[in-house]
């Protein structure tokens, strides 16, 4: 491996790792999706990493999703951590129900919403957005708070219908 693709591996591995696994919810497609794109920058070097990595990995799992049946995978906006202590049963219920929520309101958004979300979460910005999901810059800030807006009413109305099932 040379050493530019060596740099951009540890990089860029973690970061991609982590949006392709939100993206599908399988840590072993997530890694073999990354490794994908890894292949790809050997055979053409991009100028601009960033943006181009996470483009092609995001290009992989839209690519993945069309060939295989809809198995109801959607995008992990926790990143999974290993507690120290295994929490208490309620705080982990708990827990599970709030990412439960999340999932069911994420599930609501258009693709290209939860894209923009995924990768803001990860650190992008406007800029490096645009270039990944192809939009103009200008419309990257309309998309996020759209997204958002509708992220946080489709959780309340989830919340709100588990609050009713559970009376």
């Amino acid at each position: 491996m040379t050493n530019a693709l060596s740099q951009l591996f540890h990089e860029y591995h973690d970061p991609l790792v982590r949006v392709v696994y939100r993206r599908t919810g399988d840590l072993d497609l997530a890694e073999e999706i990354t490794q994908e794109v890894f292949a790809r920058a050997t055979v053409a070097p991009p100028r601009n990493p960033r943006p181009w990595l996470f483009a092609v990995a995001l290009n992989l799992v839209r690519e993945h999703g069309r060939t295989r049946t809809r198995q109801g995978r959607l995008l992990e906006l926790y990143r999974a951590e290993t507690p120290a202590l295994a929490p208490a049963a309620d705080v982990e219920l708990e827990r599970n129900e709030k990412v439960d929520r999340v999932r069911a309101a994420l599930a609501t958004l258009n693709e290209r919403d939860r894209e923009a979300l995924l990768l803001k979460a990860e650190g992008f910005n406007y800029d490096e957005i645009a270039a990944t999901l192809g939009l103009a810059k200008g419309a990257i800030g309309t998309t996020l708070n759209r997204a958002r807006r509708r992220l946080v009413e489709a959780y309340r109305a989830e919340e709100g219908r588990q609050r009713h099932a559970a009376s």
